[in-house]
This record gives structure tokens, sequence and C-alpha cells, in this order.
């Protein structure tokens, strides 16, 4: 292989057959990958989960993470928020002509180290090369099977009144980060200096989860939108209200003081690495018990409740109430 991406490692033929073997089957290599079939054949039964991403994220990589690492993990997640353990994932690089190899190698790695984490092998994935100007470095498409063992599978159809929602963590940290790089704002000044996304895998924490108290009603990752987004999708698909209380969010200061800068709302900042639960109110310390004991979920925290009636309503620290709107659009493109 030569130091950058050429077209012709796109085409098909010897160029891109070592591209392949050097690269992405040295670091994802396992056996549904390695006979390097148009498909890969696995044996499994059992009710499935299927869920499809692409990644474009600006910058490809940030503090506590990259497009590699992200691009595994955001489809992980919408497994594990269906209830499923990842089976096997598939992945779709589109590169642009020029891309420097060796930067190309490190999201390879942060990808292979996602997937041994989640212990979810690639099984299969394809590669195209676009011209100079068309690709802006690279782009990544990640499709996830995964086994369901949370049993109902959760869906909004099973939210009650009364229900708890909890939090896994601290919010608005990946979109705080990503902010961050894009402004240069390195200062203790703005208090980014420990910043960093919070991009990680969930599957095994959502696996404690269910083992600790079964059944769970409504699983939810919020990627783009945010917790507020996603508040008010379960919202309308359940036909309740959400009463959410804005002090018991749990949001870290650096994000707050970006948030403050730019005028954003971290309601609706994308999360990577968080989970939203809506579990009956009985089970909900059990919940909070068996997150809290995972690195993942150390800071989870009770966020809310459901009632009879429409919409979320955030009652704020001074006391006031607020119905939560989605925005027109994303407050920040090519977040994921």
């Amino acid at each position: 292989m030569s130091n950058i991406i050429k077209l012709i490692d796109g085409e098909g033929g010897r160029a891109t057959s070592r591209l392949v073997r050097e690269l992405f089957l040295a670091r994802f290599g396992n056996p549904l990958l390695e006979p390097l079939n148009d498909s890969a054949i696995a044996d499994y039964s059992g009710k499935l989960a299927f869920t499809t991403d692409g990644f474009v994220v600006d910058p490809l990589e940030f503090p506590g993470g990259d497009i590699g690492k992200l691009a595994v993990c955001g489809t992980v997640n919408d497994l594990a928020a269906a209830g499923a353990r990842p089976i096997m994932l598939s992945a779709a690089f589109i590169l642009e002509e020029g891309l420097e190899i060796a930067r190309l190698k490190k999201y390879v790695d942060s990808m292979a180290a996602a997937a041994d984490e989640a212990q979810v092998p690639i099984a299969c994935g394809d590669t195209k090369v676009v011209p100079r100007g068309n690709g802006d470095g690279l782009y990544i498409t990640t499709a996830g099977v995964g086994s369901v063992f949370v049993e109902p599978a959760p869906s909004p159809r099973l939210i009650c009144s009364g229900d708890t929602i909890v939090i896994s963590g601290p919010i608005a940290q990946h979109a705080a980060t990503v902010v961050a790089v894009r402004e240069e704002l390195h200062t203790d000044g703005y208090g980014n200096s420990s910043l960093k996304s919070d991009c990680a895998p969930l599957s095994e924490m959502v696996l404690r989860a269910a083992e600790a108290i079964g059944e769970i009603h409504a699983m939810r990752d919020p990627t783009r939108g945010g917790l507020g987004g996603i508040l008010i999708e379960l919202a309308q698909q359940a036909g309740k209200k959400f009463i959410i209380e804005e002090a018991t969010i749990p949001v870290e200061k650096p994000v707050e003081n970006i948030c403050e800068l730019y005028g954003y709302d971290p309601l609706f900042m994308a999360c990577e690495g968080r989970m939203v639960f809506i579990i009956h109110r009985a089970k909900a310390d059990k919940l909070i018990k068996t997150l809290s004991a995972h690195r993942y979920g150390r800071d989870a925290r009770k966020i809310g409740r459901v009632e009879d009636g429409e919409g979320v309503v955030l009652i704020t620290k001074s006391g006031g109430k607020r119905r939560l709107v989605p925005p027109e659009g994303a407050p920040l493109p090519r977040i994921c």
C-alpha cells in the first residue's frame, strides 16, 4: 500500500484486495469475515434486532473517540436500546482520494477496539473510493444484528403512567466536545480542559440492568436530538405525558459553559454513550444501583416520571414549567 488512498484502491482489483487484506482483515479478522465472501453466513436462532447507521462526523477525531469508535458504538447502542446483544456488524467505508493511510489505520484500530469491548465481530464490509474533494476524508456506514435478551422487547407501547425515567449519566458531552474541537476552545477559561465525548458501547451495561430488574418498558440512546428529542418522541409514541425535573438532569460544568457560550440547550445536544430507561417505579432504585456499579453508568439518575396526558413538561430549577418543543433542525450538523 502507498501512504495515501488512491482511486485505484476502490476499483476492485489487486490494489483493493491489498487494502482489504492488509488493513481491514488484519484488524477485524474473525471466522465470519475471513472467507471474504459477498455475505457472512451465521447460524442463530431466536428473536433478532437489526439496525443500520451512517457516520459523517466532523472532525473525524475528538477527545474520547473518533469516527471509527463512533461507528461501532452507535450501532451497538441502537441494538442495546432494543434490548439486544450484538451478534455481528457490517462496515462500509467511503474513502476520499488522498486520505492518509496512517489516519485510516488509526480509525480502523479504534473500530476494532470498540468491537472487541462489545464482543461483536465485524462480519462483512465494503470499500469505495471517491475523487479528491468529494468525500471529506471518510464516511462509515455500519449495520448490526443482535439477539434480543429482554422479554418483552422494550417498546413505547409498554410505557405506563407512574413509570420512572432514568438517564445513565451526564448529557450533551459528545456534542459539546465536538463544538470545543471545531472552535479550538483549549483554554481552562472555558472549563473544557477535561471535556471528552461519552462515546462508549453500552450493551454490557444494559444486559446487567435487564438481568437485575427484568422488564424494561422502553429504552433509547439520546444521540441526534439529545435527551429532549428522544423524550418528546417517546411521549408521543406512548400517548403519555412526561414530567422531567431539570435539577436532577446531570450536566457537567464544561458542557454548561460551552452551551452558555454558544446559546445551545444541553437537552437537545447529542450523547453517544448514554441510555434512557423507562421502568416501573418500584424498580427504579435497583436500576440506579446496578447502573452505578458499571463504569458507564456511575452517575445514573432518576430524572422524571410518566403521567396521563401528552407532551414533555420540564420543571425548571426555579420551579417554573416549560413544555419541550423540538428545534426545527439539528443545532449542530455532522455530530455523528
